[in-house]
């Protein structure tokens, strides 16, 4: 994971998604394999939107009451938050270019 990453849990998610910039949220598991496809997209985008973008994992298997909150079915499941509020969603692995379009970014 790279540095730039937060690693989001029950204890300080809240805090996470409340930043005054964009805040990306991956819902993953260590076992699922569109999840691996989609990490280092996010870690990319973390490294070249630093300062602009915040992006945050949380594991589903680890925080479960988190992806039930957030209706999370299916992983990865990637949600864009502005002001602690869901701007955008998008479900499984997509090209960065497509996956940038969906969440606005």
């Amino acid at each position: 994971m790279a540095n730039n990453v937060v690693t989001a849990d029950q204890n300080n998610f809240n805090q996470v998604i409340q930043g005054t910039q964009p805040v990306v949220v991956d819902f993953w598991a260590s076992w699922c394999m569109p999840c691996r496809m989609v990490s280092p997209i996010l870690d990319e985008l973390a490294e070249e939107r630093q300062g602009a973008v915040t992006v945050a994992k949380v594991n589903v298997d680890e925080n479960p009451a988190i992806a039930s909150q957030y209706g999370v079915m299916s992983i990865p499941t990637i949600i864009r938050f502005q002001a602690g509020e869901e701007v955008s969603r998008v479900v499984g692995a997509l090209p960065k270019a497509e996956l940038l379009r969906r969440l606005g970014l």
